[in-house]
Formats: C-alpha cells, structure tokens, sequence
C-alpha cells in the first residue's frame, strides 16, 4: 500500500525543465565575456555597462536632466561628423576595453578606420580598443564618471574625455598628456576646443544655454 501511495505521488510532480539562463541584474560581479553573453539575451535592454567588474543598469531617463542634453551633444557631434567625410559620431555604441571594463558612453568621436583612424571594430560591431573622442553627459553619474570610468578611459589611452556635469553646469574637456589627463582650460572666446579635429569648437555657454543654432555655428 506504502508503494502505491508513493508512485502515486511521484507521477503528481511537475516535470523537471532545464534551469533559466542567466540575465543581467544591476550589482551582478562578472567578467566582460559573461556580461556581453547576457545582455545581448536581452534586447528589451538599452543601457547596461560593466565598470571594474559590476554591472550597471540605469534608472529611467530624465528629460531636461538628460535626455534634452543628450541631444545636444548627438546633434553638435552629428553635424561636425557631416562636414567631415573622414569621421564618424556614434551615440551609446559599446566599448569593450578588458575583461573587467564594458562600456556604453553617450557618445564618441572617431577617425574611419579606413581611412587612418586606430580605432578597432570587432566582427559583433563593438569597438575594442579607443575612440578618439568619448563624451559622458552626466546627471546622476558623475561619480562614476569622474572616477571608475575617467581612470578606464586613462589607462585605455582615449585621447579625449569630454564630460558635461548637467546639474552643475559645468563642462570638463581632458586631454591625454602622456599618461594622464589635464584639464583644457576655457578660452578667452568661451571656447573649448579638439586637438585631434580640426574645427570641433564648443561654445560652452551656449551648450549650457541649449543655444543649438550657436553650436553649429561654432563649427564653420
């Protein structure tokens, strides 16, 4: 009877099923090759990033506080990229520095590699060495900004970081000076200035203003 009654509940379990693949969770410690396998499981997400070795999943965007200035950055790199048939401007594409460093920044800068630009392309389409140029439009990243990813971007050898503190008002463009960052002070026109690109002008006070007209102007 004992027999019976157990066979009888054995039949009443659920099938076993195979264990669900592992997706991404904001603080998860992984190495890059882990972290790249799990997110492009997940197309729903838009911005996920590996810095020394923890993911980070964003909150939600913010208009004024970052999606606005966002676009500002797309639309001054975008027309300096249009005037230029050698360079291209790309917004969010993936940077796989190390095993310990994936990153998305807002937007980057680069010469064609065709046409004698360093930068590295994979066959999966992410970059795997350096832009030339990276630009971080940070509000509620500016630590991370600052510091974990301003020393990846160092150690990297990026040759420009351009950093603009949304809710402070402040711009940082840092140039490499051999093996580390200085700060590019203001010029008395307003300016701040590319050393790589000839021409890339930013106005900051009209940056700050949202003057978008001044910032295209800055580029002829």
């Amino acid at each position: 009877m004992s027999t019976a009654t157990s066979s009888a509940s054995a039949r009443t379990l659920p099938p076993r099923t195979a264990p669900a693949e592992a997706l991404l969770e904001n603080g998860d410690r992984l190495l890059a090759g882990e972290f790249l396998r799990r997110y492009e499981r997940m197309p729903e997400v838009k911005k996920a990033e590996l810095i020394d070795g923890i993911v980070y999943m964003p909150s939600p965007v913010r208009v004024f506080q970052h999606g606005v200035p966002d676009s500002l950055i797309q639309m001054w790199l975008g027309n300096y990229a249009a005037l230029h048939a050698n360079v291209f401007a790309a917004s969010h594409a993936t940077v796989h520095f190390d095993r310990d460093n994936v990153f998305q920044p807002d937007a980057v800068l680069f010469i064609d590699p065709k046409q004698g630009g360093s930068i590295q392309i994979d066959d999966r389409g992410y970059i795997i060495n350096r832009p030339d140029l990276v630009v971080e439009v940070s509000a509620s990243t500016t630590s991370r900004d600052l510091h974990a990813k301003f020393r990846a971007y160092r150690q990297h050898g990026v040759p420009e970081y351009l950093v603009w503190r949304v809710t402070e008002g402040e711009v940082d463009w840092f140039i490499l000076d051999q093996d580390d960052y200085r700060p590019q002070g203001l010029g008395a026109d307003g300016f701040l200035a590319s050393r790589i690109f000839p021409g890339l002008r930013l106005p900051v006070a009209a940056l700050l203003a949202g003057d978008r007209r001044a910032l295209i102007d800055a580029l002829k």
